[in-house]
């Protein structure tokens, strides 16, 4: 049987942080880090070893897979920023209009650095994406 990769783990969000090599892109995680908890009024947590989520959700699909998935995140990767919300929110190519320079994949946001975006529409993707995928995905 399957089994996922991305799961809660009790690592340091602060110590994976501090693990990152450029301090520019350290920098944008520790406001990353800010917004999310800020936006989402949930406590950060390590999804796998790489993603920094918060709050979590459980999702079953109609082929029978299921698992937990956090409601939003990010990982500050080498290349890029990545950023998760959930592919389906209705609003969120709007929003990714009036976000910045960006570029984007099925469930992730891919930016440089946050110079480069609008900080008060990336709060707005981050609000409208939690609040659809709770609705999605009732806590139960």
């Amino acid at each position: 049987m399957y089994e996922l990769k991305t799961k809660e783990t009790d690592n340091s969000v602060i110590e994976f942080i501090e693990q990152i090599d450029n301090p520019k892109k350290r920098e944008d995680a520790y406001r990353l880090l800010d917004i999310f908890t800020e936006t989402t009024g949930f406590e950060a947590k390590m999804w796998g070893p790489s993603i920094i989520g918060f709050g979590s959700y459980h999702y079953k699909y109609a082929s029978g897979h299921e698992g937990d998935a956090p409601l939003a995140g990010f990982s500050p990767r080498k290349a890029k920023i990545s950023l998760y919300f959930d592919q389906g929110e209705p609003k969120r190519e709007e929003l990714l209009k009036q976000f910045g320079k960006h570029t984007s994949g099925k469930s992730c946001v891919y930016v440089n650095k946050l110079a480069d975006i609008d900080e008060e529409v990336l709060k707005s993707l981050i609000k409208e994406s939690v609040f659809f995928t709770q609705k999605m995905y009732p806590a139960k």
